[in-house]
């Protein structure tokens, strides 16, 4: 009879715990420290720009930057406490970034004021930047385990 194997005896296969120790040294670099920092701030900001800038009058584009900022912040945490965890969704990061940079214009509703053109094009192509090193790092660190 065939014995399955169980999430718990996975989680401590040799190769399984090497890869998630490999992550959390990648996660540890102070490369990778900046970038989820930036990820966490970048996030806070874009959540609460809205009321910063001021188009906090303009419900739809509003209730966006809010979410869509508290996901950003949300994956920048992840990858801080738990990168070899997270590492898999970096790639919504840079999504989350390209959608920051054209929602003013695909949002209907005249959402495309200068505050919300200008805050939401700045936040979310740094938000695509850090996205695009985040899974920079991420892609870096497995061909090197890939190598060994």
């Amino acid at each position: 009879m065939h014995e399955m194997t169980h999430p718990a005896d996975i989680e401590r296969h040799p190769d399984i715990a090497e890869l998630r120790t490999r992550y959390e040294l990648a996660a540890a670099s102070p490369t990778a420290q900046a970038l989820d920092g930036l990820t966490v701030l970048a996030g806070l900001y874009l959540a609460l720009s809205p009321w910063i800038v001021g188009f906090n009058y303009l419900g739809p584009i509003t209730v966006n930057n809010l979410i869509t900022g508290l996901a950003v912040a949300g994956l920048g945490l992840g990858f801080a406490l738990a990168f070899g965890r997270t590492y898999g969704i970096a790639w919504i990061a840079p999504v989350i970034g390209i959608w920051t940079i054209i929602s003013p214009w695909v949002i209907a509703g005249g959402m495309e004021t200068t505050g919300t053109i200008v805050s939401n094009v700045v936040v979310g192509a740094i938000i695509l930047v850090l996205g695009l090193a985040t899974l920079g790092l991420a892609g870096t660190r497995a061909m090197a385990m890939r190598r060994r």
